[in-house]
């Protein structure tokens, strides 16, 4: 057996040598503390520019008239407004449709629409659709810094004659697609020759307008009467909507009815209850005034755009060229039953546009058609 191996050396740290940790930052941290006394006295020194407070709309300066509105407002302290806030630098005013005057209500019904980078005090909104009882309003100023809190809401009243295609009562050959009806011959030459021949005989057979019950709903109008009635009755009040005419058309009619009588086959015009104007460009051009299977050339050359106004109470239903702003022709009577719109096309189509207040142009036609001779009941 060999030699032992040496001893390991050990080597043993004397206690003086040892290390020991102490914290060097006392216990409120500090040296860690940085001094901000410059920026904040800068801070200090600043001046900040308040927002707008909320305008607030004066409802005597507003007004609905002819499907446009103007919104009127006063900046919120008038006067020394500008010394607390500075300079407004513009509006914004935004709006909705709503069928209460109550903002609570009215909050789930529709997206607020706004208008920005109004200088002046008020607005005017042009040739809105009329077709919910009220809009609400509410406007706030912006400065250089922001925009303000939004005045109160306030709601105008806008309510027009709304009303759509009746799409159950149109002739096969119709096609209602929303606001327009078209004229779409299921036939090259329009005509099923069976359907001509029994509208020939059912014509015959035509009930009585005077008897009750001739029509209902559920029938489509047949035959040669191109008819389609609107959805919605007149039985009192003042009603406005305008036709509008598209391409190709040849022949068309527009007016009202009593909706009980008219029977499947009947055309606007020839029965005591409906009254129309008729216009026609087929071989030539045509315009005339019916009732009561009666007519009345009309010397008027074939407008556009016709506006209808009916004043049940009063008998009084008006044709108008909107374009020319000239009355085509009055009638005056005096209506017994609710009365619906009523349109006949024949080739091309028409669209009805409704949500229209009343012009303030009709004052002066109804002056002028008690000048005229009407045809009447």
């Amino acid at each position: 057996m060999g030699p032992a191996p040496p001893p390991v050396a050990r080597v043993t740290m004397a206690p003086a040598f040892r290390l020991t940790t102490r914290p060097a930052v006392s216990e409120n941290m500090a040296q860690f503390t940085v001094d901000f006394s410059a920026e904040r006295a800068g801070l200090q020194r600043l001046e900040f520019l308040p927002v707008p407070r909320p305008p607030e709309i004066d409802v005597s300066r507003c007004v609905v008239c002819d499907n446009n509105v103007t919104v009127a407002w006063r900046p919120a302290d008038e006067g020394d407004n500008d010394d607390f806030t500075g300079p407004i630098k513009s509006y914004e005013l935004e709006y909705r449709k709503a069928s209460h005057d109550s903002s609570a209500r009215a909050a789930a019904e529709a997206c607020w629409e706004k208008i920005c980078d109004i200088r002046d005090s008020q607005v005017t909104i042009s040739d809105l659709k009329f077709d919910s009882r009220f809009i609400m309003f509410r406007v706030r100023a912006k400065n250089k810094a922001a925009a303000g809190e939004f005045s109160e809401p306030v709601a105008m009243e806008t309510r027009a004659f709304n009303f759509g295609f009746d799409a159950a009562t149109a002739h096969a050959e119709l096609k209602v697609h929303g606001d327009t009806v078209t004229w779409e011959p299921q036939r090259v030459k329009g005509h099923d020759p069976r359907l001509r021949a029994k509208d020939c005989k059912s014509r015959s057979a035509t009930p009585s307008p005077n008897k009750a019950g001739n029509r209902t709903g559920r029938d489509r109008f047949a035959g040669e009467s191109y008819t389609v009635l609107g959805d919605q009755e007149m039985a009192g009040g003042c009603h406005y909507w305008e036709l509008r005419l598209l391409a190709d058309w040849k022949s068309f009619s527009v007016g009202v009815a009593y909706r009980s009588s008219l029977g499947r086959f009947d055309q606007l015009g020839k029965s005591a209850g409906s009254w129309c104007i008729h216009a026609s460009q087929w071989l030539q051009n045509s315009l005339a005034a019916k009732h009561n299977n009666r007519a009345r050339a009309l010397d008027w050359l074939l407008p556009q755009r016709i506006g209808i106004y009916c004043d049940y109470d009063n008998g009084d239903l008006c044709f108008i060229d909107v374009d020319q702003r000239r009355l085509l022709h009055s009638f005056k009577t005096k209506f017994s039953q609710p009365l619906v719109p009523a349109f006949t096309v024949w080739c091309g189509g028409i669209t009805v546009v409704t949500g229209l207040q009343v012009p303030s142009f009709i004052d002066s036609f109804l002056s002028t058609s008690r000048s005229l001779s009407d045809l009447s009941q």
